[in-house]
């Protein structure tokens, strides 16, 4: 920083994307917030948004960015913890996220990189996940994502939405909670010029989901909502190898631009719930940009309490991440606006 330079914050980020979907990590500057559990320090930042106003809104973010905040890890098994800062959300987890966020710890250095591989767990306010980072040349090349169990809510539901009609749609846990649609049913074919159109239904859809559906997590009561609306392309199946092609609607109206690891795992837990996929089988899935994620199911198990149980998925997700600049960011005492500003032009809004 220049030595005349005023200023009462200044936070250290290292900007990253996976596959296309910024997560930006912060790195510097900002103290692990209050609470004895990740889940706290997330559930913290959801209700202060002081920082994630500060990342997340103009002049210094866009609706497009997702920011991660690392924070020292609660269980002794894991190596970090970070805390998702998304436009809507403060969720439990994040697949491209921590592909963003294990890329970071690699490259720079944080976590001793060991090549071919680099196994280590991250802990996320949703759970401990498993990461193994193939790396070559000094770089994390691929990392692999082994995601917190994931499981079907809701299979061929009933959905009235205005404007559209009744759907059948699905309803499943990632990571983060999903309702499930057909992209043929509603008639939109996943490409980049109808992404606008893809992420306006995409919001409709998952606001009738939370009213006539709903959702809550088994083992996580204060999880109570349907985040995101995941439009799944046709799939194609090559001996054990299923190919297909997703858009998820991000609130409050973007496209991620990555074929979304909390998505990949919800879709698995529905496919495998109606038979369709395998743990001998492999998903290649492919966002609305054509980048991939390759997937498949690592195990079975139960989650619940005695009195309620679910069968679930462990989901693993593998995915490239590249670092594209660092950064300081500051701000003057004399800024009139601190938290940032969102205006409808960029950042959706409903109408008053």
């Amino acid at each position: 920083l220049d030595a005349d330079m005023k200023t009462c914050k200044v936070i250290h980020v290292v900007s990253c994307h996976a596959e296309g979907e910024v997560g930006d990590v912060i790195v510097g500057g900002v103290l692990p917030p209050p609470g004895e559990t990740l889940w706290e320090q997330r559930t913290f930042l959801e209700k202060d948004e002081t920082l994630r106003n500060f990342v997340l809104n103009e002049p210094r973010g866009g609706v497009f960015r997702h920011v991660n905040l690392l924070v020292p890890p609660k269980n002794p098994n894991a190596a970090m913890g970070f805390l998702i800062m998304e436009p809507a959300d403060t969720p439990p987890m994040s697949g491209s996220n921590s592909i963003c966020v294990s890329t970071v710890l690699l490259d720079t250095g944080m976590i001793a990189m060991q090549e071919p591989k680099t196994e280590f767990t991250l802990e996320a306010p949703g759970g401990l996940v498993s990461i193994s980072a193939f790396c070559e040349g000094g770089k994390a090349k691929r990392i692999s994502v082994t995601n917190v169990p994931s499981f079907v809510d809701k299979l061929d539901a009933k959905l009235v939405v205005d404007g559209i009609g009744e759907l059948t749609v699905d309803t499943a846990y990632g990571g983060d909670s999903f309702v499930l649609v057909d992209a043929k049913q509603v008639g939109v074919e996943i490409v980049p010029e109808n992404a606008k159109s893809i992420a306006d239904l995409g919001v409709k859809i998952t606001k009738a989901a939370n009213e006539q559906l709903g959702f809550c997590h088994p083992e996580n009561e204060n999880w109570d909502h349907i985040s995101f609306c995941q439009f799944t392309g046709e799939l194609q199946r090559h001996d054990t190898k299923l190919v297909g092609k997703n858009a998820v609607a991000i609130r409050p109206g973007k496209i991620d631009r990555s074929p979304t690891g909390t998505g990949c795992s919800a879709r698995m837990a529905v496919l495998f719930a109606k038979g369709l996929m395998t743990t001998e089988d492999e998903y290649e899935a492919h966002s609305i940009i054509n980048s991939t994620f390759q997937c498949k199911i690592e195990s079975t198990v139960t989650i619940g309490s005695e009195n309620s149980t679910k069968e679930a998925i462990l989901p693993t997700i593998t995915g490239r991440a590249w670092i594209t600049g660092t950064h300081q960011y500051t701000l003057d005492p004399s800024d009139p606006w601190p938290e940032g500003y969102r205006l409808s032009d960029t950042w959706p809004m409903e109408t008053k």
